[in-house]
């Protein structure tokens, strides 16, 4: 398995991702850390899943997803992807978007054993994570740095496919692309997220403002973000 892909600089989409390599009519889907559930929505949306559970461990982002207007098919619960309420083999697909290495450390392998329990035979986990490189990399480690937690989010997803526990079906290396309108937005984006608490000096926030209004057009400012899409197939 490879962390990342200096090569890769093919730019691509989520959700364009999973329809090229994924079949979700008629199942039953998991994602764990929703967050504010855009991509909840929007795969509710687009694709004929029969059941989505969405699971988000911050309190306050849970209690503002039950309280926005949603597809009927969604079902949004609180809890952590260590300890998942499901009963076994009663999901086809786990979805992790950019959230398992915001697990704790210590219970990364935990919770791909939960991921592995709950899903039926021959179901598949998708775990998309950010590769430690990019420009907006660059600024969002001058005060929040994800080296380490993203490293040990790979070596956990690969512990799980060496010991067993998963098959590696493949992996996908690509460019998301991000905007923002202004550093109004990157700001309510990133640096209020409810999960972190960001608490930056006014030294350093000028200095994240400095470095994102260097990649700022006329059109707002623009990142290509590499990802890494581990595909993992229970065993």
């Amino acid at each position: 398995m490879q962390f990342q892909s200096p090569q890769a600089q093919v730019l691509c989409s989520e959700l364009e991702l999973i329809r090229q390599h994924l079949t979700l009519a008629d199942t039953t889907v998991l994602e764990l850390g929703c967050g504010t559930a855009r991509i909840t929505r929007l795969l509710a949306e687009q694709f004929p899943i029969k059941r989505l559970i969405a699971t988000e461990v911050d309190a306050r982002q849970h209690e503002k997803n039950l309280a926005s207007h949603y597809p009927t098919t969604i079902e949004f619960r609180s809890g952590g992807a260590q300890a998942i309420d499901l009963p076994d083999n009663s999901v086809d697909v786990v979805f992790m978007f950019k959230s398992l290495h915001h697990v704790p450390l210590p219970l990364l392998d935990q919770s791909l054993k939960e991921i592995a329990r709950v899903l039926k035979a021959n179901g598949i986990a998708w775990i998309l994570e950010p590769v430690y490189a990019g420009a907006f990399n660059e600024i969002l480690r001058l005060f929040h740095d994800e080296k380490v937690v993203r490293e040990a989010a790979f070596h956990a997803v690969k512990r799980a496919v060496d010991t067993g526990i998963f098959s590696l079906d493949k992996q996908i290396f690509c460019h998301t692309d991000t905007r923002f309108a202004d550093f109004a937005e990157f700001e309510q984006r990133i640096l209020n997220v409810t999960h972190t608490e960001h608490r930056l000096s006014n030294e350093l926030y000028q200095t994240v403002k400095r470095q994102f209004e260097a990649h700022r057009g006329t059109d707002g400012a623009r990142f290509d973000n590499p990802i890494r899409v581990d595909v993992l197939r229970k065993v």
